[in-house]
């Protein structure tokens, strides 16, 4: 295997890249890109990697896929942790390019399939109908603030304007689900599941394409959902959450609370804890862990929900 490794760093209309170990770097234009791709065939490098740059990095990706060589896309968290503990604090594009190659180096990422051009375009519509959700919450707040009357009209207004644009998005998202039978029969699989509901089902099958391929383990630690050690010689600290994919969390909660009340598995698993001393926060989160297992041995398993499934 080639001990060569290559990151780039992505901005609106320029790349950094960095060649590790020959400490080679370049500045190129996005529509460069021929040439670029011409160079790295001459490399054959083991890996290249790029961060998650909100999509950004998507067009360059999508050619260096195209083009047969060994691209990963990574969180900008772990590598931004992996800089600190190299002490490298300062940040521009070139120090992140650098930075990428030694990431690719020394942890050597997984790599994971790009999504096709149907998924990137769900995805798009999730993520924006999450955003929408998150702004209805935000003005609610602020109206129950609020004495005078034209202020609250004025929030009502715009509640009544992103009301009206997430039901167009959850009627186009349906439509994409429709078009794909694999996302429409995972999508019917979760429905099955006393809790999970026409808007949280497509959801995970965009947001949690791993659904079914990992154990029930890995699918808690992914979405954020196993809870941490927090232990350093005789004291033994609370065990937290931490990481993990916040739209995948935000999106089990109020199915959660439903399965609380209707099914049966969940209900009893919440009654056992609050009766140990559970606080109801801590409950609800072992919940919510309990549903994401449920939910993966169903796509795992490929059968509807039945009480003993996981």
């Amino acid at each position: 295997m080639s001990n060569i490794f290559v990151g780039i760093d992505v901005s609106q209309d320029h790349c950094d890249l960095y060649v590790y170990p020959s400490a080679q770097q370049d500045t190129f234009r996005i529509c460069d890109m021929e040439d670029v791709i011409a160079r790295l065939r001459d490399l054959q490098p083991a890996m290249i990697v790029m961060e998650a740059t909100g999509g950004l990095e998507i067009p360059v990706v999508a050619e260096l896929v195209a083009a047969d060589l060994p691209v990963t896309v990574v969180n900008p968290r772990q590598v931004r942790d992996f800089a600190r503990a190299l002490g490298i604090l300062a940040k521009t594009d070139a120090i992140d390019a650098r930075v990428l190659a030694l990431f690719a180096e020394k942890v050597r990422p997984p790599s994971r399939p790009l999504p096709d051009a149907r998924m990137r375009a769900l995805r798009e519509l999730v993520t924006r109908r999450q955003q929408l959700v998150e702004m209805r919450t935000m003005e609610s707040n602020r109206r129950r603030m609020l004495r005078s009357e034209r202020a609250s009209t004025s929030i009502q207004l715009m509640l009544n304007t992103i009301e009206n644009e997430i039901h167009q998005l959850d009627l186009e998202i349906k439509k994409h689900i429709i078009k794909s039978p694999i996302w429409q029969k995972k999508a019917d699989l979760l429905k099955s599941v006393p809790g999970i509901g026409n808007t949280t089902a497509p959801l995970l099958v965009v947001a949690l394409p791993e659904l079914g391929k990992l154990n029930r383990r890995q699918i808690a630690s992914l979405v954020g959902l196993a809870p941490m050690n927090r232990d350093s010689g005789t004291l033994r600290g609370h065990r937290t959450i931490i990481g993990g994919r916040r739209m995948v969390r935000t999106a089990l909660y109020m199915p959660t609370i439903c399965a609380i009340r209707f099914n049966p598995i969940i209900r009893r698993f919440y009654e056992r804890l609050r009766t140990a001393g559970k606080p109801p926060k801590v409950a609800i989160t072992a919940c919510m862990r309990k549903l994401l297992i449920i939910l993966n041995a169903i796509i795992r398993k490929n059968v509807p929900w039945v009480p003993d499934i996981a």
